[in-house]
């Protein structure tokens, strides 16, 4: 027989979205502050020949470029004061959690609780800057390379690193706030945002290769068709769960004896969701998007980067699937399912799983169990993003649409509809608990009183 709260779940309806005021409040400042983010992309870098600019990504725009201006929302497109997007962030966040587990002062400061957590994020912030600047840089002398600038100069370069690198930090501020005020996970919601507002462009060409007898019909239905069966493919992998038997032993409270009882502890096949095709993108973007704008002046050392380390290239997938890999373990094990916090949490509340013993042996079964069922997560995650890689290079054919896309669009999808849902159970769980101190109040007044 279902739970109370089964019920409620299973009863609630969009309808109910109308009396919860603080969830609706929330929404509209995440759409706000998204529609901010999307203004954004369209105020253009000082200095940029626009003349120029366009004729130059028209050029590019079959190649590289597309899955550029995919993942910054189109700002990289025009230049736009948000071009470096939010991946110096995420870079910044990886080398610190990567130091957290390496460094014993940061990890000292993780056991630290909020205190803690705000020293980390202000050091992520401190990296957020120096990556920032360091790509912005790059940017601003491939740009005066290229001959793309009205005036090209250190004036140029140093008023390029200063709107690039403020547009970061105020991406990164947009997702905190959309984070602690709105709904939904903010960083990844801006990713969300750039990607699907740039699939109706994507689509467009798409089909006009296809009506100029580039693409024939045959191939186009085939991948409209593959990102269907992607789709429904992401839904199920991030719906399946590994469920472990967890027992509760029979207890004693005052003169009373409760029943021991039984449930599950849900372990995900993708635990760490749409962060390691996030990161690992992050890492190859950086040389792409120097080497996009330096065109015929790509140096020596880029130029054998590029050679080996392209898009399509064998080392280049090698790499890419070798980084989802490591960071499908990495997130997982230091962030999304700590085992030794489990494990711990399970022996305070006196559950066990049958046949293990709670402690140090509870702590390596679920590690052994985890460590397999990543096995399946990291190669879904490795199978759907080298998806559009095989397409674009292998196959010839220019669709961006496909792998990191489509698992972004899917996992963000899923997550803030579930937190949308939580929000209006919990409002559904304020209304019983005022109901239910009304009707005890309207009793106290008419029970008689005793003397």
């Amino acid at each position: 027989m279902a739970s109370a709260a089964e019920q409620m779940a299973a009863n609630l309806s969009w309808g109910a979205l109308g009396k919860a005021t603080d969830l609706r409040q929330r929404i509209f400042f995440t759409i706000g502050l998204l529609i901010v983010y999307r203004i954004g992309t369209y105020i253009p870098v000082p200095g940029i020949d626009g003349t120029a600019l366009k004729n130059f990504m028209e050029q590019i725009s079959g190649g590289i470029g597309g899955m550029l201006n995919m993942f910054t929302g189109g700002a990289i497109k025009r230049m736009g004061i948000f071009a470096l997007g939010i991946m110096p962030y995420i870079s910044a966040s990886i080398i610190v959690q990567l130091l957290t587990s390496m460094v014993p002062r940061l990890e000292q400061l993780k056991k630290e609780g909020q205190q803690g957590q705000k020293k980390i994020n202000q050091y992520t912030r401190y990296g957020t800057v120096a990556l920032a600047s360091f790509q912005a840089y790059g940017i601003a002398v491939s740009l005066q390379s290229g001959d793309l600038v009205t005036t090209p100069g250190w004036y140029f370069i140093a008023s390029c690193m200063i709107t690039l690198v403020g547009g970061t930090m105020f991406l990164m501020w947009l997702g905190e706030q959309i984070t602690a005020r709105g709904i939904g996970n903010g960083i990844s919601l801006i990713i969300f945002v750039g990607i699907v507002a740039e699939i109706p462009a994507a689509l467009a060409q798409f089909f006009t290769q296809g009506q100029s007898g580039a693409l024939s019909p045959a191939v186009i239905v085939g991948v409209l068709v593959m990102v269907v069966v992607v789709i429904a493919f992401v839904v199920f992998m991030e719906r399946a769960l590994r469920k472990i038997h967890i027992q509760y032993p029979r207890r004693q409270v005052g003169m009373k004896v409760y029943d021991g009882g039984s449930s599950h502890l849900p372990v995900k096949v993708n635990p760490a969701g749409v962060i390691p095709a996030i990161f690992a993108s992050s890492l190859l973007l950086l040389p792409m998007t120097i080497s996009t704008f330096s065109g015929a002046q790509t140096g020596p050392i880029m130029s054998t980067i590029l050679a080996y380390f392209g898009p399509g290239q064998p080392l280049y997938l090698l790499f890419f699937v070798a980084m989802i890999v490591f960071f499908a373990y990495f997130y997982t094990h230091n962030v999304a399912f700590k085992v030794d916090e489990v494990a711990e949490n399970l022996k305070s509340q006196n559950g066990f799983v049958p046949g293990i013993r709670p402690g140090k042996k509870t702590e390596d079964y679920l590690e052994y169990v985890v460590n397999r069922v990543l096995v399946l997560g990291a190669a879904y995650l490795a199978l759907v993003c080298l998806l559009p890689e095989i397409l674009r290079h292998q196959l010839g054919i220019p669709f961006y649409f496909g792998g990191t896309s489509v698992l972004i669009v899917v996992s963000v999808t899923m997550d803030t509809i579930n937190q949308v849902q939580s929000h209006l159970l919990a409002h559904q769980y304020e209304g019983l608990i005022e109901k239910s101190q009304l009707r005890g109040k309207k009793r106290g007044k008419a029970a008689p009183s005793r003397r």
